[in-house]
């Protein structure tokens, strides 16, 4: 099920503004990218219930102590996927999403933490299941990625977010490895985003509940609209983070702004949340521009 055109348009036309504005700020975008690293793997961890706080991450990620014993596993899973996310950054623009990759990818992300399941799909014997799914046999495994990568490389006119979102959704479905799909699966998303002059994005823990239901209503009747639903949020918020910044607005809380503006709360944020606002998060607190004129809300719901 495709995305609505309203929403193509709202894209596409924060596209349109990012690449205007990028020019020769690029350094700016590296750092936004670098600094928003911790968050990142510490979401995609947290969803697959790593007891990390953000905190803890960003120290383990800084090679700083954190105040209480954590396990060695759970460290090696941040560093390991914060090399991963820094390793796609300028990956992504060389090659592909193609079957080599994707097991390398894996390798870093596992390496050092089980080697002998790292940077291979599972073989005769490895089942793996995810609540009440139950992953294809390991015998059918490569033949399905191999389909899987084909479909999207081959689907010249699908719509981008439509194409990703389906990837994704039979990516976690094939769930090809023993362990770490979901990290990977989630990579594989910001990959494909890069190599299209996107910017990456964060699945977020508080919101995985979501991100959990896409998943069951494609398994039920193949409806891919959940997840593109949370991939088009996603990224509209990650593309006004960064406009935002090229900008050189002044950014405050949202809790401010509602303070300055004497809005209701509930109402500006929820147009947050549904992204009729140009407001983003960073470390899970929702900011915007302090110049933002609230009273143009529905205008900005219309032609962006």
């Amino acid at each position: 099920m495709a995305i609505s055109n309203l929403t193509k348009n709202k894209i596409q036309s924060l596209k349109n503004e990012f690449d205007t504005l990028r020019k020769g700020k690029e350094s700016l975008l590296v750092m936004i990218d670098e600094v928003e690293i911790p968050e990142s793997v510490y979401n995609s961890n947290a969803i697959e219930n790593s007891t990390l706080t953000l905190k803890e991450t960003e120290k383990i990620l800084l090679d700083m102590e954190v105040s209480r014993d954590v396990p060695v596993r759970e460290v090696f899973e941040a560093k390991n996927l914060a090399r991963v996310i820094g390793y796609i950054r300028n990956k992504s623009k060389e090659i592909q999403v193609n079957e080599e990759i994707i097991l390398l990818l894996h390798q870093m992300l596992i390496g050092g933490i089980n080697d002998d399941i790292a940077g291979r799909f599972r073989i005769k014997g490895e089942y793996v299941r995810v609540g009440s799914h139950i992953a294809p046999a390991p015998e059918h495994v490569q033949s399905l990625i191999t389909s899987l990568i084909n479909e999207y490389s081959l689907n010249l006119s699908g719509y981008f977010i439509d194409k990703i979102a389906k990837f994704h959704l039979d990516f976690e479905n094939i769930h090809p490895f023993c362990y770490g799909n979901g990290r990977i699966g989630r990579v594989l998303m910001n990959f494909q985003l890069q190599r299209l002059g996107l910017p990456m994005i964060i699945i977020r823990d508080k919101e995985k509940s979501k991100y959990y239901k896409s998943f069951a209503e494609y398994e039920m009747n193949k409806n891919t609209k959940a997840m593109e639903k949370v991939l088009s949020l996603a990224l509209m918020e990650s593309l006004h983070k960064r406009i935002t910044y090229l900008k050189g607005e002044k950014i405050i809380t949202l809790s401010e702004f509602i303070k300055k503006q004497g809005k209701s709360a509930p109402s500006i944020t929820n147009a947050a949340r549904r992204q009729h606002i140009p407001a983003f998060r960073e470390k899970g607190v929702w900011k915007i521009a302090e110049g933002f004129n609230v009273r143009g809300i529905l205008l900005y719901r219309g032609n962006k």
